[in-house]
């Protein structure tokens, strides 16, 4: 079908990207891995940061070993839409890997990580069925917005490094400034439950667990979040809230250790 598909034309762009899409989910069942980045690399080109040739060009990648290149793919994909867990499943498993491969300086290795515009969040947000226009994609912003919003979600994301840093160094107080600096430009899950963990070394639980609540509503299975809200709320000795989110983060994971040991300190409590 592919080549039947009249190559110009912003009408058939997307026919043909879901085209190579779909023939590449086949290439990586049969294990073709080579074959299936090639298919994704070319449904992204004609439509850049699509949800599905992002997770099957970067499982693509996993298999042919060349991690650094599937953890970009994952958090691209999660730029796009954070509430994908094979996105956030797929980031950790890369980062032991390159951690294992690579060393402690493993970022510094990486290629660089595209920043995705926000007219590219929206268009792949799933609108309700009942919303007039739903299936419409949203216009393209002008130039100067797209170059704007660019360098903001840029800066997010080096303000969120530079917290990240600082929390190596075991300096809480200025990364939970860097932090809320970046979630004025970019709210982000990792963002926020990374600050959750600041406030948690500070003993600031309040601000801890409305930080993952936050992170909850970008993303309701992060299991950071859980976690870390759980810890919060025992803290402020909320034990019922605590308990029904460490059996909600069970359900994702049910071997997490952490999780089933603070269980049962709550069921002692």
């Amino acid at each position: 079908a592919v080549p039947l598909v009249p190559r110009a034309g912003d009408a058939t762009a997307e026919e043909r990207s879901v085209l190579l899409a779909n023939r590449a989910a086949c290439h990586l069942k049969d294990g073709a891995c080579s074959l299936c980045v090639a298919d994704c690399t070319s449904a992204l080109e004609l439509v850049p940061f699509g949800i599905k040739p992002l997770l099957r060009r970067a499982a693509a990648y996993e298999a042919l070993e060349r991690y650094s290149l599937a953890y970009v793919d994952y958090k691209t994909a999660l730029q796009v839409d954070c509430s994908v867990q094979a996105a956030h499943d797929g980031v950790n498993r890369m980062t032991k890997a390159l951690l294992e491969k690579d060393g402690v300086n493993w970022r510094q290795k990486l290629p660089p990580i595209p920043t995705v515009p926000i007219s590219a969040q929206t268009r792949w947000s799933i609108p309700s069925a009942q919303a007039p226009g739903a299936n419409t994609p949203p216009a393209t912003a002008p130039q100067g917005e797209r170059d704007q919003t660019a360098a903001g979600m840029e800066r997010a994301r080096m303000l969120k490094e530079e917290g990240n840093e600082l929390v190596k160094k075991g300096n809480h107080k200025k990364a939970v400034e860097k932090y809320t600096e970046s979630l004025k430009l970019n709210k982000e899950c990792a963002t926020y439950t990374n600050r959750a963990l600041c406030y948690l070394t500070l003993k600031q639980y309040k601000e801890a667990a409305q930080d993952c609540t936050e992170a909850l509503k970008l993303d309701p299975k992060n299991v950071k979040a859980l976690y870390r809200r759980a810890q919060a709320l025992k803290e402020l000795k909320d034990y019922k809230s605590s308990i029904a989110d460490i059996k909600s983060l069970l359900k994702t994971e049910p071997k997490n250790t952490a999780a089933l040991r603070l269980l049962q300190e709550l069921n002692r409590a």
